[in-house]
């Protein structure tokens, strides 16, 4: 009888053990994929004929602004996350996105703007007991980019007036024939002219090197340390390029290839 019985303890012990490991392996931490940067891309088209002011302010990351033959700019913004998430973390990642905003308006016929707007910072004071004190502390989050980093590739009418500030990144101009006037806080300018039209340049920098094609043209006029002059016999177009940190170049030569309707570039 006693053998019978734990011949029959046994096998309810073995049944109960059988039902509870599916449910502790349930409650186990599942394993997760790699990290991973997310990124997410908008494209907004607007007409503009040639010849307007284009206004592109508190843009940050990289900037590249390109001529076309088209009467419209096409406005292209890549937002990525500057650090890897866990791949259940993608609805973060976007709320960190919808937080930095590329707002383009219509000032007048011949006026736009391009505008980056990011969120308030948090305040530096933080109260503490008694809530009538407050202590000056530094902000946990240096910045309000939330940790993303922005690229952004405007098409433009070819005969385009540009006023740029950007803040900090790369910033690159091509096959643009108007007036340029292009600054940035801490980054590197390279701005490509063509070389069927004619240029007055003016190019300083604080702390970096600036570098041209255009001495040896018999234009060259004068290059010492961090400032550069450039003018053709008879200028017509006047580029300023300034920035705070950073190098800038200046080169000279062909039109591109016109781009498409659809941004290819054409044949």
């Amino acid at each position: 009888m006693n053998h019978l019985k734990s011949q029959l303890a046994a096998v309810i012990g073995l049944s109960v053990l059988g039902t509870a490991l599916p449910l502790l392996a349930a409650d186990a931490p599942q394993p997760k994929g790699p990290k991973q940067a997310f990124e997410t891309t908008t494209t907004q088209s607007v007409s503009f004929a040639p010849g307007g002011t284009i206004r592109i302010a508190n843009s940050y990351g990289y900037l590249t602004v390109e001529g076309w033959d088209e009467p419209e700019i096409r406005v292209t913004v890549t937002k990525s996350t500057d650090r890897f998430y866990e791949p259940d973390e993608k609805q973060e990642a976007e709320r960190r996105f919808s937080q930095i905003q590329v707002v383009t308006e219509r000032r007048s016929d011949k006026e736009l703007a391009v505008s980056t707007v990011l969120p308030r910072r948090s305040s530096i004071f933080r109260p503490i007991q008694p809530l009538e004190h407050f202590v000056l502390t530094r902000p946990l989050v240096p910045s309000n980019r939330h940790g993303v980093t922005v690229e952004y590739r405007l098409l433009v009418p070819r005969d385009s007036r540009l006023v740029i500030h950007h803040d900090t990144g790369y910033v690159w101009v091509s096959d643009v024939t108007g007036d340029m006037d292009v600054r940035s806080r801490t980054g590197d300018l390279t701005v490509l002219l063509p070389e069927t039209a004619q240029f007055q340049v003016d190019a300083r920098t604080r702390l970096g090197s600036v570098s041209s094609d255009a001495a040896g043209k018999g234009h060259y006029r004068f290059v010492v340390g961090s400032h550069f002059a450039y003018e053709d016999s008879a200028p017509v177009r006047h580029v300023t390029l300034r920035t705070g940190c950073g190098s800038i170049t200046v080169k000279q030569g062909p039109p591109f290839a016109p781009f498409s309707k659809d941004g290819a570039l054409g044949h």
